[in-house]
């Protein structure tokens, strides 16, 4: 929740304010479930869409927005300059805060940037695309401490760059750097390791972030990579289970936890997913495949699905990119065939409403969530281009959401 400055200026606005406004302070939100428990969100959009509060030249690619405490902080790239950044600006106007500048020379990649920071409300943490984390001062974007992780563990680099996002859970951070170390937590403070698990088999770094779950009465930590899906102990970094899973080429999506202490997985290039069961006998965990989901089902390629009212929503890279609707069991319930096609765009649930972005256009749908049938509520044309893949944020009833060379903020609630 965001943190305001001041007893009478939190009084205010709780007097003032009929709705709750959340800060998105790290990939897919707080709870990293990509749901906003915002509300009183608009239904209806006029033809040219929601108000837009503002628009921001960006680099190349695909990094989005964390918000906290009314700041927008994002990783960019500047191509001219040969600088990669993290910049923070007003979620009000989008006006500069600052801008953390160092130079490095990263060619495109298809994209440059990738991954969301996350932000505690006294430091952001930034994760580049070569590999570097970066602990700045979330009011000042002076840097406080930084690991390179290519120096420190031996990561290799993945294709196409880094694209894990930093998890955070209190005083933790959590990445997977690979190469010395699987999964690492660092304190948020000094950026001092607090536990690793063990790598001996060297798997490297993938394009997945680390989710957290309580699994079989454990707190855990879960990461897809090219060697399948694995879960880690968030107490002291032990590995508790490793799910042997052919993953092809390269794997981004994320372990989405479902209720009955199962995990849902899935990737594209072919790999399909499937449905895993956990349980604990004594201090071991096991872990079986429940459902098998083949590729000809349905599976994502970039985006994590939605769990939603026992179901899972997500755009489909075999259902040609047609959002869609699943049983937690893995069955296609409907499709958004014959009315909309997203390729692969992000999406993000608020208010009991989906909001879709079309991939190739950039065009916004707002689809209410429901598990019977699609049902759309509105579009608009918001951005355009090519690969509008980005993840989306949501704080304080504005949207923030970007293609391979914007960034807008849209006022969803109306009014603000």
């Amino acid at each position: 929740m965001r943190i305001h400055r001041g007893i009478a200026a939190t009084a205010l606005w709780l007097l003032a304010s009929s709705s709750i406004a959340e800060d998105w302070p790290q990939f897919r939100g707080a709870s990293r479930d990509n749901i906003s428990s915002e509300t009183g969100l608009l239904r209806s959009w006029p033809a040219e869409g929601p108000r837009e509060l503002w628009r921001l030249q960006v680099g190349q690619g695909y990094s989005a927005a964390a918000i906290v405490d009314g700041v927008v902080y994002f990783n960019d790239y500047d191509e001219s300059n040969a600088e990669w950044q993290v910049r923070a600006v007003s979620l009000a106007d989008g006006s500069e805060v600052w801008t953390f500048r160092e130079s490095r020379r990263i060619r495109p990649n298809h994209g440059i940037t990738r991954t969301v920071p996350a932000v505690d409300g006294e430091r952001v943490f930034a994760l580049d695309p070569k590999t570097v984390l970066h602990a700045l001062d979330a009011a000042t974007g002076e840097e406080l401490w930084r690991k390179n992780l290519v120096q420190e563990y031996g990561t290799k680099i993945p294709p196409w760059y880094n694209g894990q996002c930093p998890l955070l859970d209190g005083d933790r951070l959590i990445i997977a750097p690979g190469g010395a170390a699987l999964v690492v937590a660092l304190a948020t403070s000094s950026g001092e390791e607090i536990w690793r698990t063990p790598n001996p088999e060297a798997w490297p770094m993938s394009h997945a972030s680390l989710m957290p779950a309580t699994l079989a009465g454990t707190k855990q930590y879960l990461y897809n990579n090219l060697f399948g899906t694995l879960a880690v102990a968030a107490a002291d970094g032990r590995l508790l289970w490793h799910f042997p899973f052919k993953f092809n080429v390269a794997v981004a999506p994320s372990p989405l936890p479902l209720e009955g202490d199962r995990v849902f997985l899935t990737a594209g290039y072919d790999a399909g997913g499937a449905i895993l069961q956990v349980t604990r006998s004594g201090g071991a965990h096991d872990v079986q495949q429940a459902v098998a989901v083949t590729p000809d089902i349905w599976n994502s390629e970039i985006h994590t699905p939605i769990l939603h009212d026992g179901h899972l929503f997500g755009v489909g890279r075999h259902k040609r990119g047609l959002f869609s609707c699943l049983t937690s069991e893995g069955e296609v319930v409907w499709t958004s065939e014959g009315q909309a096609s997203f390729e692969q765009g992000s999406y993000l649930l608020a208010d009991g409403m989906f909001f879709v972005l079309e991939g190739k256009t950039g065009m916004l749908r707002l689809v209410e969530a429901r598990t019977d049938k699609y049902v759309e509520l509105a579009r608009a044309q918001i951005l355009g281009g090519h690969d509008v893949w980005g993840p989306m944020a949501l704080s304080d009833g504005k949207l923030v959401l970007r293609d391979m060379q914007q960034m807008v903020c849209l006022d969803v609630r109306g009014g603000g």
